[in-house]
């Protein structure tokens, strides 16, 4: 998933309230915890109502060591963008499908850059549309100085595989690819396509998408469902604090500051400089405090979220309208991270720059902001007001070039979002499923318009200090999730998928 440092895709990092999952918003229902005990995990998603249970036990261990052997593969293909180079792994995904004897094709769009689509087809004489499940093959940067292995090798350390991409997301797109595989050996009936799309570039441009979508949209066959990255389940101290589902995201809408003043040496100071009045603007900009919006989920996620806080702070959530009359709270709220962006559109320095020398004064000096509206804002009105606040004519503020798009949300009433809740429930058990805005930005937000209802959710559970690894060092996943996380997405998309006339059939190949 990009970050806010690349182009505008992007989800945010750690922050103090409820730990690092809670840069993201959690929506609507009360968050219990629940044990993660290996023996009532076990008992419960051996239930009748999961698909999986009627799998003999030594099929499911094979699924479950082909995983760790293909993420460790996977993970030693090198897909860092820039470049990409994502080809190699389109190419890893094909030689596994064309074994299975699934149907695939692979475009190379660019040099070395490609998508990979496959397709797992129905088998009911009347389907519904299909369920997509979606990747990116693409990987941030990383310095191996950093790292306790190299970043590629795909070792195992203390019972983790460690590699670029083991969050985000060769770990969840390798899960997508068992689950063909699973859904090909069992010869199970599908009243659904199940269709395997590999994409490149999301860590910047999201070009693979694009180009997909615009050059053989007739693939995605009008797909109803789409499961794709952006989906956390926070585990702290052994429990599942709750299972988080992406529904939507904050907007990004990146503005480039210029200021401009006579050029000279540095030895002789000009009051009126270009860097200056840069820096003027910057500081009016960024002691400007956006004004707070109490969206109604906001409202509600805090509400019943406060009996897990102190009692002050409690009575806070309880009544957020009245609480941020308090300059007390809103102190509270401007000094708290996780808080602060669900209550206001946020505004971050992220880039500056100048001369290239410096004894010499330029004529130019540059910043760029990070800024995220929530749903329902204005662009032209929040770019006059910050255009207003500067009061500088030599000082231009414009949007960074790109396609803006407007924010679009996929609804909790749908039969997907049922599924993750039943399944999450006998694999969990007490855990609550919450939907999530996220601070940040994924590729959901390019497949909803064209009529598909899109989700992030994870079959993986992770800590604090796992989670932080994503676009960090030391990324890294617990092995037991990786053989465990294939047979949980499993379930899911059986469950929306499945026929309910499915049976199971032994396949000689899977022996």
């Amino acid at each position: 998933m990009l970050r806010g440092d690349v182009q505008q895709n992007c989800t945010s990092h750690a922050t103090p309230f409820l730990s690092r999952a809670t840069a993201f918003l959690v929506v609507a229902l009360v968050v219990t915890t629940a044990a993660v005990s290996p023996r009532l995990i076990q008992a419960q998603s051996n239930s009748a109502s999961l698909a999986s249970s009627r799998l003999p036990f030594d099929r499911l261990a094979q699924y479950s060591d082909l995983a760790v052997e293909w993420l460790q593969e996977y993970l030693r293909i090198d897909t860092t963008n820039p470049p990409g180079n994502e080809l190699q792994a389109a190419n890893f995904f094909k030689k596994t499908l064309d074994n299975e004897g699934i149907e695939n094709q692979v475009f190379e769009y660019q040099p070395g850059r490609a998508d990979l689509w496959a397709r797992m087809p129905h088998t009911s004489f009347d389907a519904k549309p299909p369920i997509i499940l979606l990747n990116h093959m693409d990987v941030v940067t990383s310095d191996p100085a950093h790292w306790t292995v190299p970043p590629f090798s795909g070792l195992m350390v203390d019972g983790s595989i460690y590699g670029r991409g083991a969050q985000d997301m060769k770990g969840e797109g390798l899960a997508q690819l068992v689950v063909m595989v699973m859904l090909k050996r069992e010869k199970v009936a599908l009243d659904r396509d199940v269709i395997f799309l590999a994409v490149s570039d999301e860590e910047a441009d999201g070009s693979g998408s694009d180009w997909m979508i615009a050059n053989h949209r007739d693939l995605l066959k009008s797909a109803e469902f789409l499961i794709n990255e952006g989906g956390e389940n926070l585990l702290e101290n052994g429990k599942v604090r709750y299972i988080g589902v992406d529904v939507g995201e904050k907007i990004p809408y990146w503005l480039h500051v210029v200021a401009h003043g006579h050029p000279g040496h540095g030895s002789r100071p000009i009051v009126d400089s270009a860097p200056n009045r840069l820096v003027r603007a910057l500081d009016r900009i960024l002691a400007y405090r956006t004004p707070y919006k109490v969206l109604p989920v906001v409202e509600e996620f805090l509400r019943e979220m406060a009996p897990y806080e102190p009692p002050e702070r409690a009575s806070k959530f309880r009544n957020l309208r009245q609480a941020l009359q308090d300059p007390n709270f809103q102190e509270q709220v401007d000094h708290d991270e996780s808080l602060n962006f669900l209550l206001r559109n946020t505004i971050s320095l992220t880039m500056l720059g100048g001369s290239g020398q410096t004894n010499v004064i330029p004529s130019e000096a540059w910043a760029n902001l990070d800024v995220r509206l929530l749903p329902g804002e204005d662009t032209k009105q929040f770019l006059e007001t910050i255009r207003r606040i500067v009061n500088d004519p030599a000082v231009t503020v414009e949007p960074v070039p790109g396609n803006f798009r407007e924010a679009n949300y996929s609804p909790t009433s749908t039969q997907l979002y049922a599924a993750i809740r039943q399944v999450s429930s006998q694999y969990f058990p007490g855990v609550p499923v919450v939907p999530r805005l996220t601070s940040g930005y994924t590729e959901n937000q390019r497949y909803r318009p064209l009529g598909i209802n899109a989700y992030g959710f994870t079959p993986y559970t992770a800590t604090d200090a796992e989670g932080s690894t994503e676009h960090g060092n030391d990324e890294r996943i617990r092995v037991d999730e990786v053989r465990r996380g294939p047979r949980i997405l499993y379930d899911v998309v059986m469950t929306v998928a499945g026929s309910p006339k499915t049976s199971v059939v032994r396949d000689n190949h899977a022996q």
